[in-house]
């Protein structure tokens, strides 16, 4: 713990400091910054206080410092590769959650991969297949690891069950103490994966494994590096999630999804609920993006749920941001959320702006972020867009992923300002990867328009955009009769926009 030494020592030398920690009773005393504090339990959060002594006696102490969650990793250790053989004999009879009930229908398996301990769990097919048969479809089965402490947990099923499983519309779950991943059977893509081992090969002979696992070493430096390079502070140990399918010597990751995939990260006993800002995905280069969170209590612990569109390390964080010119604005809150989520920018120092009127890049980039996606390289599909523009690879991923399309000279036109129907456009896009279309029941078009007095001004193409995102909630009128459609979109708007669709498609 480093700190700096009062500037009135009370009229009386400083002979010493102590620290406290919040938990399990611990003080260290030491005479000068910094302190070493030890004894911490890995995974728990801590917050740290210091005062000083002298010969009157302990002075007060300072205020909380941030929360701290320790956590350990080897130097030897690296990941990626399948498990190795078993080093202890296998255990069967190990009970499978169907629908909550349990039934004996899986093995457990110990190995150990780069000096982690790895727990596998094998489900018998026909054991599955008979329950799935009894319960019918949108079954949830949860292979659990909440008795089985292990580095690295992985549940196995094979190919053929994945497509049984896609069949009856089922989701497979994985559980331990720490993380909880829930797949719908769907979303292994195994017929693409049948392709690529190829097609003559049965689907029971490929292995399909989940895995939920304390990163390796150099993804757990990156995650440190990037909190100590970033403005927030970690709130848990990071989690990898991984999803393989392997056959012979051929191993394919599925790592990208397409629809949002549900993942729930533990918050450590001790930690505050309130302090999680949101979960981020730490990139193998350090980088750090937003990812959709709410915070919610699941059998009375506090959880972090996460829906991203990919695999990869996650972790909690805090970074609480206030803009110094929003105070007063009507868009405060949302500006202010969408900035501690890493969502949105200022505009220097602690200034946002909010009634700037912004670009057609600056918010094709905030909706990438917005929805958490991974940045796409590659070549631009528009004239106009360079590989060397700040915007590049968020343009790329937001046509990728069909939010935004061009104008009929192949141009993207990324610095121009974006108007209120060209932003209503991209958001219905949005709208359908958070599958809000879906949940809401939207009356027509034109009843929705017509009662706005503008209405009329609107572009043909843009209408069923506009009142998707009117009927949703996602935008309303510029005032209680206008849609302003050919007006631009301003940053403090923005923000409120992409607040609600997260809110309304509950990603948040």
């Amino acid at each position: 713990m480093s700190f700096t030494a009062p500037a009135d020592s009370g009229g009386s030398a400083i002979t010493g400091y102590v620290v406290s920690a919040s938990a399990d009773n611990i003080t260290v005393s030491g005479t000068v910054s910094p302190i070493t504090v030890t004894g911490l339990t890995n995974g728990k959060s801590y917050t740290f206080t210091v005062r000083a002594v002298n010969a009157i006696g302990d002075g007060l102490s300072s205020a909380d410092s941030a929360a701290v969650v320790p956590f350990f990793y080897s130097s030897s250790s690296s990941g990626g590769s399948a498990p190795s053989a078993a080093s202890e004999p296998a255990n069967t009879g190990v009970n499978v959650l169907v629908n909550g009930k349990a039934e004996n229908a899986g093995t457990a398996t110990i190995s150990n991969r780069n000096n982690q301990t790895v727990k596998t769990i094998v489900i018998d097919q026909k054991k599955l297949d008979d329950k799935l048969a009894a319960e019918g479809p949108h079954t949830v089965v949860t292979i659990s690891s909440l008795e089985m402490k292990s580095d690295v947990f992985i549940g196995e099923i094979n190919g053929q069950m994945v497509k049984n499983m896609e069949n009856k519309q089922a989701v497979l779950q994985i559980k331990t103490d720490q993380a909880t991943y829930s797949l719908p059977a769907q979303q292994f893509d195994i017929d693409s994966i049948s392709d690529q081992v190829g097609k003559s090969v049965a689907l029971q002979d490929i292995k399909v494994q989940i895995e939920i696992a304390v990163p390796a070493a150099d993804a757990l430096k990156a995650v440190g590096d990037a909190a100590e390079k970033g403005t927030f502070t970690l709130v848990a140990p990071p989690v990898n999630f991984t999803v393989r399918a392997i056959y012979g010597g051929v191993t394919i990751e599925v790592s990208k999804f397409n629809a949002y995939v549900e993942r729930a990260i533990a918050i450590p006993d001790g930690a505050d609920p309130g302090s999680v800002t949101t979960g981020v995905v730490v990139e193998p280069d350090g980088k750090v993006r937003h990812v959709p969170t709410k915070v919610l209590t699941i059998d009375g612990k506090h959880f972090a749920v996460i829906n991203s569109l990919t695999n990869s390390t996650y972790s909690l964080i805090k970074h609480p941001l206030a803009f110094s010119d929003t105070a007063n604005h009507w868009a405060k809150e949302a500006i202010n959320d969408m900035g501690s989520r890493m969502v949105i920018d200022g505009t220097g120092g602690t200034m946002f702006t909010p009634d700037k009127e912004i670009s057609r890049a600056e918010f094709a980039a905030i909706i990438v972020r917005g929805l958490g996606l991974k940045l796409e390289q590659g070549t631009s599909p528009f004239s106009d867009v360079k590989a060397s523009d700040w915007f590049s690879d968020v343009i790329n991923t937001a046509y990728a992923y069909h939010l935004i399309g061009g104008f009929e000279d192949g141009t993207f036109r990324p610095n121009e300002k974006i108007t209120r129907e060209e932003a209503m456009a991209i958001i219905a896009g949005a709208m359908k990867w958070t599958k809000l279309k879906d949940k809401l029941s939207v009356p027509s078009t034109g009843d929705i328009i017509r009662p706005f007095s503008d209405a009329a001004q609107a572009s043909s193409w843009a209408q069923s955009s506009i009142a998707a995102s009117i009927g949703s909630g996602i935008v309303s009128g510029r005032s209680g009769t206008q849609l302003a459609p050919k007006d631009y979109m301003t940053r403090a708007e923005t923000a409120v926009m992409i607040q609600r669709l997260l809110k309304q498609a509950e990603l948040i």
